[in-house]
Order: structure tokens, then C-alpha cells, then sequence
């Protein structure tokens, strides 16, 4: 039987979702914490327009994502995980970012089997594609198309900025321990 495979978002799920808190309080001369992102789009809530936002963000992505955390407990979830499931990255960074973003992944020893950037954030083809089994997440509306579209279960990790109903294939989980314990018990072969 082949190894279940896992889709795992990286942005805010196998990195920190504090990531972008220093440069956004750097750069815009805030004060936030993660509890003051309450919505997704960073513009709305810099009340900048969108796109300046894009504009800081191309200028600064490269240095986050080199030197972005680790979410808490990913890195043993995922080292506990690679020779039991087919880890895929499938993220809506853009692919020029491919060699840093598989620099950060040596960097920071967190173990992959396959690497793609979108550059955009409907990943459905994607996991169709790829014939992914469960995927984690932390975009509510991801999570949802996600797993309406796919018919897989989806992983969405607590966020303040992703609350929100869900339909029933969406598992809501606190972090990295609760996801590993869920994905023990909801075990199974293609």
C-alpha cells in the first residue's frame, strides 16, 4: 500500500503565524500581536491600500521567508512523519521564491518529498494533482474549498485571523501536537 500523502500549507502552518509581526510592526510603526490580526488581508488591517501593501511585501518576502519561525512543534510532527507519510508542499508563494524557500526548508531541517509554489491561493488543482489525502492549512477559505472541492479532511490550524464556520471535513486544531494525535487516529491507506 502506498504512503498516505500529506499537503501541508507553509505560510502560517508549518511556519509560525508570528512571522510577519516584527516586519509589519517595523515597517508600518504598529504594536500588534497575533490576537490584533483578526482578518487575512494585512492591508485592511495596516489600513494601507493594497497596493502598497504588495509593493512592501515584494520588497521584503524574501528576507522573511529565509528567516521565518518554525511553527511550534512542527519540526518533530513533521521529522516523526517523513518516513511514514509523502510530505507535499503546496503553497500560494509565488515560485520565484523556490530556491529560498528550499533554503529555509535545509536550513531548518524540515523534511519534504516534493516543493510547489503556486503564486496564488486556490490549490485545488494542485491537490487533485498530487492525489493528496489530508491537508493543513490555516486560510479559512482555503480550508473550506479545500475540503468541499476535494473531499478530503483539512487540517485548519486556529488562527485569530481564520475564525469562522466550517463545513464537517475541516478539523479545527490548536497546534502541532492535537494535529499529530488526530492524524494517529484517522489513519488510512489510498
Amino acid at each position: 500500500m502506498p504512503l498516505q500523502r500529506l499537503g501541508l500549507d507553509i505560510d502560517g502552518t508549518v511556519t509560525s503565524p508570528k512571522t510577519f509581526l516584527p516586519y509589519l510592526n517595523s515597517s508600518f510603526n504598529k504594536k500588534l500581536v497575533l490576537e490584533d490580526i483578526t482578518q487575512y488581508d494585512l492591508a485592511g488591517l495596516l489600513n494601507v491600500s493594497k497596493t502598497d501593501f504588495f509593493n512592501w511585501l515584494k520588497e521584503n518576502e524574501e528576507h522573511i521567508y529565509s528567516n521565518a519561525y518554525i511553527a511550534d512543534h512542527a519540526h518533530p510532527t513533521l521529522h516523526g512523519w517523513k518516513n511514514e507519510y509523502e510530505l507535499f508542499y503546496i503553497s500560494a508563494r509565488g515560485n520565484h521564491l523556490f530556491e529560498t524557500t528550499k533554503e529555509w526548508f535545509t536550513v531548518n531541517d524540515v523534511p519534504y518529498h516534493h516543493i510547489e509554489l503556486l503564486g496564488k491561493h486556490n490549490k485545488i488543482e494542485s491537490i487533485k494533482e498530487h492525489q493528496v489525502d489530508v491537508f493543513f492549512e490555516d486560510k479559512h477559505d482555503n480550508a473550506c474549498a479545500i475540503a468541499e472541492e476535494c473531499n478530503i479532511p483539512v487540517v485548519l490550524f486556529n488562527t485569530p485571523y481564520n475564525q469562522g464556520t466550517v463545513p464537517s471535513g475541516v478539523i479545527r486544531m490548536d497546534n502541532w501536537i492535537d494535529a499529530k494525535k488526530w492524524l494517529n487516529q484517522n489513519k488510512s491507506g489510498r
